[in-house]
This record gives C-alpha cells, sequence and structure tokens, in this order.
C-alpha cells in the first residue's frame, strides 16, 4: 500500500533482504515529493477515517465494523487475444536491444508505440527511465512474455503483432469501469467498454506485518467512494492522489515506489505518472473497480 521509510527487515521498509526488485524510481509531482494533505473541505471525515485506518487488510483480529472487508465475489481469469488494442500504425524494432538509461530515436519510437497501444503516459523523449519500464513491465505481462523490463527479441515480435486484454465476464459489469488483475499486476480502465489506459501495479504482497496484519489486495467488484489529492499521511505511511474504492480502506494511489511484483500492504500502487491524471478518468464517487485474480505470491 502507501510506502514507508526506513531500512527495517519489516514489510514497507523496502529492506533488500526481503527479495524485492530493485527499486525503479518514480519522478516526483510538480508540486514536490512532499505535499500534504492541508483542507479537503468535505472530505475531512474521510481523513480523519484514513488516520485511523489507513490501508489496512486481513488481521488476525476482527476489524472495526465500519471497515469491515465486503465480501468477495468471484470472477473468472482474463486472457490476452492476439489483436491490436487500436489498430496502430505498422511499427518497425528496433535493432538493438533497449534497456533502461538507453537514449535514442529508437527508444522514442518504442515510447511512441507504447503510447499508441495505451500503456505510456510518460513524455516521449527518447529516454528509457523508469515510467518507460513501469509501461513494458505491464506490456510483457498482457502479451505472456518474461517480465524483464527489456527489449528483447520475443517483446520486438510483440510490439509488431501485439495482443490486448479480454476482459472478464461477471456480474454487474459496467461499459465504464476500472479492473485490477493480481494475477498479472495490472490495471486496466475501460471507457464506453474500450481500453483507455494500461498500467502496471503494485498490490498486496501477502506478507504479514504488525504482528498479525496481512498485505492482501480483496478480490471482489465495489465503486469509488472518494478521492484525496496530493499527499496523504497514514499509519503505513504516504499515497499520492488516492481513489479509495473500499470505504476509506483501500485505495488505488501514486506511489514512488511500483515493483515489479505485488509489495503492497493491500491497497493498488501506481506509477507517479499515471497517477497525476488516473482520477480524472471517471467519476468518483460511484465508478465501477473490480479487483480479480490469483495474487503472484499465491502461486
Amino acid at each position: 500500500m502507501a510506502r514507508t521509510h526506513g531500512s527495517s527487515g519489516r514489510p514497507g521498509g523496502h529492506s533488500a533482504s526481503r527479495g524485492e526488485p530493485p527499486r525503479t524510481p518514480q519522478p516526483a509531482p510538480p508540486e514536490g515529493r512532499r505535499r500534504r494533505l492541508a483542507t479537503i473541505g468535505a472530505t475531512a471525515l474521510t481523513a480523519a477515517a484514513i488516520a485511523v485506518a489507513g490501508c489496512t487488510t486481513e488481521t488476525a483480529a476482527a476489524a472495526p465494523a465500519a471497515f469491515a472487508k465486503p465480501a468477495a465475489t468471484a470472477a473468472p481469469v482474463a486472457k490476452a487475444v492476439t489483436a491490436s488494442v487500436t489498430a496502430p500504425a505498422a511499427y518497425a524494432p528496433p535493432a538493438r536491444n533497449l534497456a533502461p538509461g538507453m537514449k535514442g530515436a529508437d527508444v522514442k519510437a518504442f515510447q511512441q508505440r507504447l503510447s499508441s497501444l495505451k500503456y505510456y503516459l510518460g513524455k516521449v523523449d527518447g529516454q528509457f527511465g523508469g515510467d518507460t519500464q513501469a509501461a513494458l513491465w505491464a506490456f510483457q505481462e498482457i502479451n505472456g512474455i518474461k517480465v524483464t523490463g527489456v527489449v528483447d527479441a520475443a517483446t520486438k515480435k510483440a510490439l509488431v503483432h501485439p495482443k490486448t486484454y479480454k476482459s472478464p465476464s461477471y456480474k454487474g459489469k459496467r461499459a465504464n469501469r476500472v479492473e485490477v488483475n493480481q494475477a498479472l499486476e495490472v490495471l486496466v480502465l475501460y471507457k464506453n467498454n474500450k481500453i483507455s489506459l494500461i498500467s502496471h501495479v503494485s498490490s498486496g504482497g501477502g506478507y504479514y506485518y504488525n504482528g498479525g496484519s496481512r498485505a492482501v489486495t480483496p478480490n471482489g467488484t465495489y465503486n469509488t467512494t472518494v478521492y484525496m489529492p496530493g499527499w496523504v499521511k497514514v499509519p503505513l505511511g504516504e499515497m499520492y492522489n488516492s481513489v479509495f474504492f473500499i470505504s476509506t480502506v483501500f485505495a488505488i494511489h501514486g506511489d514512488t515506489y511500483v515493483p515489479k511484483g505485488p509489495a503492497s500492504h493491500g491497497c493498488v500502487r501506481i506509477p507517479m505518472t499515471v497517477a497525476l491524471v488516473f482520477h480524472k478518468q471517471f467519476k468518483t464517487p460511484g465508478e465501477q473497480v473490480h479487483v480479480y485474480g490469483t495474487p503472484q505470491y499465491a502461486k
């Protein structure tokens, strides 16, 4: 969920001994990394609730009634199918393999390709940074390619003939919705049943913390409840531009640390460049959020 500070071995401390992937820093928002929640007006009561509950998940003791976890609803696992997301123009893959830190016209063309396929929201500047890598992770996840963050032979082939994402069937499905697939660690935003955005995410890591709480993102069909702008400080750390979808306990929020695998305390982390615009793409409260799939830590 929210990022925390320190280097202890506890979850959230980002200790290298926990076996988490190397950090891929995300750019801080224009207003600065340390923006705090100041005045939220009508959401003041929500802020108070967050100060108590944060983004807590499963606990050894029963959760307070106000924040009881809703009953999850099962859904079939979605599968990717070979087809273009938006029928983009032909793409010529780079001659060399592309990796973080590289620069050049081929990197720029690669960024443009990811943008046309709805994966990339960063600057098309020819520099392979953290935003580009996160978008590549999502592309590799959906195309069934080993998630390396490197444009290798298999990735080049998929960029020419990409797969798109096929949404699963489930009760109450709406044309406008947000889907989070924990099996692939991706978020897919739909507008009028068409893909508007595909983002890499990091959901609950499945570990235990604070003497019995478990880092789990619960599967189920929910609705957005409230949007909290800027940096919000909670007991487990901080969250940026948070869109809550289960009371004020679970949110989709920006973070400067969104690793390749599941690592949050229960919320759904998204890259900062995505968090800058994500909340503007739908209504809050009331947008449907469907979370499903077997978490990667459970496989």
